[in-house]
């Protein structure tokens, strides 16, 4: 969508100063804010956050973890925002509403409508409402057993159904189905995962590392079934799931658990109701305003250009814009830049950044150590990486991805990617000594020039 049409945020300085900020959310997004908020002078006198849900703000991206039983739920626990280290003695004035539902947002008034009836008046307001599992326009779907997994309530539902043990089947095996899948499993349920596409995680894995990935997860006993499309989830007498029935096949697939993991939908409303443009979430500009000057979003709720947001990097740049202007500067926009991804399940470690899979211009290195499980594959354009895939042996992850971010020249150390960041630094730091006494640059020259005859190397142990 173009963002032409929306209200433009302030000009960059001094924007007017700001009494009672409301946040609408008390997720990761809002008590990051809030606390970057508490850092910065300028910041609001009053902050009120209200959020929906009955208990303080945690880590979502621990639940995962939370569903395994590798951490109870005080580990969960986010720590209460404070404002300690603001500076000049300006800490902002905290309350924080919990299991308050927010029905109306009255933008002439500034004014809050909340479920019980009370009204908030708010100086400027952020909606931080994140997201909600997709639910596909399957037949069976409202069954009761029949569910997501992206708050505690979710995970909660999960953890009980897994007490009675059973079977369940896991719908989409991205991220968050195969993290669901596996505490699952942990919990003592028979686990099948159904990917649409012909791979697990195809928007992160080539078929090597995804093929290696289903290969460990079915060891551990997680059924893999890839290629396949839900038809009818069916149920029982008692409107509760029973099985699962795929598109093409007579068979079913017992479940007395269905979580749905395909995809997310943002929670739009009241912003929706109120006027606010929205697409497949609240349209924000680069300062993370919407069409009302009054009024911001932020996280999985909104949408830059065509982007929306699943993961927590990007909303950690988004707060820090935004809590900029809300403290009286808009000098520094949101852009869109490159995230890598984790997977969050004890034992298996992989990581990528980048483009999926190879296309014609890029210059591919692989390394795969099969008896050792370990494999990496990078991408390469015009001597600068663009992307990789870790898996088994992630140690380098993380250096490969800032390489990639800084668009470092790589042409005359490439092959030595592969081996890790000792061999490649070294080998960096004799070609920079060679230029020195080069001062044409001809050793250069000639490395980035010498022509290949073959743009795939590999190299295995």
């Amino acid at each position: 969508m173009n963002n032409s049409a929306m209200t433009q945020p302030h000009a960059a300085g001094t924007a007017p100063a700001i009494r009672h900020l409301v946040i609408v959310g008390n997720g990761m997004a809002a008590h990051r804010l809030i606390e970057t908020l508490g850092c910065m002078p300028g910041a609001p006198e009053h902050i009120t956050v209200i959020g929906d849900e009955p208990h303080g703000a945690y880590n979502r991206i621990m639940l995962s973890p939370w569903l395994a039983g590798e951490i109870d739920t005080e580990g969960l626990a986010l720590a209460p925002p404070t404002a300690d280290h603001s500076p000049q003695g300006q800490q902002p004035r905290i309350t924080t509403r919990l299991a308050l539902r927010v029905t109306g947002i009255n933008r002439r008034q500034r004014r809050l409508e909340c479920a019980d009836g009370e009204l908030i008046d708010y100086d400027h307001l952020v909606l931080a409402t994140g997201s909600r599992s997709a639910m596909p326009d399957i037949a069976g779907i409202n069954h009761q057993g029949v569910g997501g997994f992206r708050d505690l309530a979710d995970a909660r539902a999960l953890a009980d159904s897994a007490e009675q043990g059973g079977q369940a089947v896991v719908v989409g095996g991205g991220l968050l189905g195969l993290e669901a899948a596996e505490g699952l499993r942990k919990r003592g349920m028979q686990v099948t995962v159904l990917q649409r596409s012909h791979r697990l995680m195809n928007r992160q894995l080539d078929d090597t590392a995804a093929a290696m990935l289903a290969q460990q997860l079915s060891e551990r006993g997680i059924q893999i079934r890839t290629g396949v499309q839900v038809a009818e989830i069916l149920g029982d007498a008692e409107g509760c799931v029973s099985a699962v029935r795929l598109q093409g096949e007579d068979t079913h697939l017992p479940a007395q658990r269905v979580v749905m993991t395909t995809g997310i939908t943002a929670n739009v409303e009241p912003g929706r109701s109120a006027g606010l443009v929205c697409d497949r979430a609240l349209v924000v500009d680069d300062q993370l305003l919407t069409s009302d000057c009054h009024i911001s979003a932020l996280g999985e709720c909104c949408q830059f250009e065509q982007h929306t947001y699943g993961l927590v990097e990007p909303i950690w740049r988004q707060v820090e814009v935004l809590a900029r202007r809300l403290c009286g500067s808009t000098g520094v926009p949101y852009h869109e830049a490159s995230c890598a991804t984790r997977l969050k399940v004890s034992g298996i470690s992989l990581f990528a950044f980048g483009p999926t899979d190879a296309e014609g211009d890029h210059e591919v290195l692989t390394y795969h150590d099969n008896e050792r499980g370990e494999y990496r594959r990078l991408l390469l354009t015009d001597g600068r990486l663009v992307g990789a895939v870790l898996y088994g042996d992630t140690r380098m992850g993380p250096w490969l991805f800032e390489l990639s971010q800084q668009g470092v020249g790589l042409d005359a150390v490439r092959h030595s990617l592969l081996l890790g960041q000792a061999d490649t630094e070294a080998l960096m730091a004799e070609q920079s000594s060679c230029v020195d006494h080069d001062p044409d640059n001809r050793l250069d020259n000639q490395l980035k020039h010498q022509p290949s005859k073959n743009k795939t190397h590999q190299e295995a142990a």
